[in-house]
């Protein structure tokens, strides 16, 4: 229990409670300050103005020893009321976001979403990390992020992949690493092995049948766990299959820990299209390089060799282009690369052309990286 970071605890409780004198939530407000944990206890203090009632006081300590005890948190709780000066001088409103950053999330002295600040933290061993993302589901980023995971393996490389889409999982699926991780001597997360790399995917600690059904805080707290209370090891490239779309799940990754680089993955239709162009959006604001673009289902190839542009046709490499971003590859639509997935034998283990352009998907990567 003493592992567990306070912030996980206090900050989503907080800003679900209201201050009734400042109108803004308890965390916005300042009003949750020197949080720790020690044994089975949480510890806190709650600040409070002249201008709050006693009513007040009594009503905000209860709802935030609710909220916590809603997250999940089993321990004791303990609150420590204080109380500011009546000649305390009134905080400074926040400053104006930037034109062009993404609201609450700008750097530097960013903030969370909510208001807490954003601490960056190094994940000791780990060169580079890599978020394979996707504007919108079902377009292959899974496959693809497998896939290249597995390619930068056959280079040599120290490999791990993190499965951060917690509501969706397919990769215990897509490796056949199914076995649940265990935990160390000091109560670490010890990745499951599989094709020579480290895996962790929320699919490995619940059923198949199991649905996820949990809230944001729970989200933000599992891959937080998932990233920084797990045995990564020494590893050249950390790949993150990072949720569909731009949420909060990828904004709170994103400022979580210093991302290298994305690699975007779209299907040639539109409405793909423009989800994927907002996802480069996103991390050009968040200042991470977009490494390039993979566009998937790129075509189907008919018996008698000609293409069937199913889905449109070429509408990752014109998004490439008009974003300046590499195009890393053009996937097709073939039964033996989901055949593959669905048996948990990633094809770029295969020495045939589909195999080849993940591997030259990898070789691109490992090159942007100078790992070659």
């Amino acid at each position: 229990m003493t592992d567990i970071d306070p912030l996980t605890l206090l900050q989503p409780a907080a800003t679900r409670v209201r201050d009734p004198v400042s109108g803004k939530s308890l965390w916005l407000a300042g009003m949750i300050r020197e949080g720790r944990v020690e044994g089975e206890v949480l510890t806190f203090e709650l600040w409070f103005t002249p201008q709050h009632g006693r009513m007040d006081r009594k009503g905000l300590e209860q709802s935030m020893v609710a909220n916590i005890r809603a997250g999940g948190f089993a321990g004791e709780v303990q609150v420590i009321a204080r109380m500011e000066s009546a000649d305390k001088e009134e905080r400074p409103p926040p400053k104006a976001t930037p034109k062009g950053a993404v609201s609450g999330m700008d750097s530097p002295g960013a903030v969370a979403p909510h208001g807490g600040p954003i601490v960056k933290k190094h994940l000791d061993g780990v060169k580079h990390i890599v978020a394979v993302a996707s504007g919108k589901g079902g377009v292959g980023k899974s496959t693809v992020a497998t896939n290249l995971a597995v390619g930068l393996r056959q280079l040599g490389l120290s490999i791990g992949l993190m499965d951060a889409d917690l509501y969706g999982p397919s990769l215990p699926t897509m490796l056949g690493a199914t076995s649940r991780p265990l935990a160390d001597a000091d109560r670490k997360i010890v990745p499951v092995q599989a094709y020579g790399i480290r895996t962790l995917s929320i699919g490995q600690l619940v059923p198949p049948e199991e649905a996820v059904i949990w809230r944001g805080p729970m989200i933000m707290g599992a891959l937080r766990q998932f990233l920084q209370d797990t045995r990564w090891g020494d590893l050249d490239v950390l790949v993150i299959d990072l949720p569909p779309g731009t949420g909060d799940a990828q904004l709170s990754l994103i400022q979580s820990v210093e991302i290298t680089g994305a690699v975007i993955v779209t299907t040639p239709q539109q409405v793909a299209l423009d989800d994927a162009i907002r996802g480069i959006s996103m991390f050009r604001k968040l200042e991470v390089p977009v490494l390039g673009v993979v566009e998937n289902m790129a075509w189907y190839e008919l018996p008698d060799g000609t293409r069937d542009y199913v889905f449109g046709e070429g509408g990752g490499v014109r998004i490439a282009n008009e974003n300046d971003a590499p195009l890393l590859g053009q996937v097709p639509l073939q039964t033996a690369l989901r055949d593959s997935a669905d048996r948990g034998q990633p094809a770029v283990l295969r020495d045939e052309p589909m195999g080849h352009r993940f591997m030259d998907i990898a070789r691109q990567v490992a090159e942007q990286l100078g790992l070659r």
